[in-house]
């Protein structure tokens, strides 16, 4: 297996090691591997020359065939690599909300 690991990833051949990196973040975020692997690959292709804007949106591409849980189970390994802020998501208050956060009355 050592034989077929350095041929198909450590060797270079057609694809250049940054698109390489990116192919293995986005395989191993949909398989939902363990993060500390995606978290390795993160920092692979960062000291390759890819911007962590293109990590994340390499990322995205998850979404539609494998869900926002697979997804997001990458994003928290790429965000705790670059230092990325959490962002939570925020409904606005409709009219007639309370301040107890409750969305307007029942009846």
């Amino acid at each position: 297996m050592n034989g077929v690991a350095t041929e198909c990833y450590l060797r270079q051949r057609r694809l250049d090691r940054k698109t390489k990196e990116l192919l293995f973040i986005v395989s191993m975020t949909a398989l939902k591997l363990p993060q500390r692997m995606i978290q390795n690959h993160v920092k692979l292709a960062l000291d390759a020359g890819v911007s962590a804007e293109e990590i994340l949106e390499a990322i995205e591409t998850v979404l539609p065939e494998a869900g926002i849980p697979t997804m997001s189970h990458g994003l928290e390994a790429w965000a705790e690599v670059v230092g990325a802020r959490r962002a939570e998501p925020s409904a606005p208050r409709t009219k007639g909300a309370r301040s107890t956060g409750e969305l307007g009355d029942a009846h």
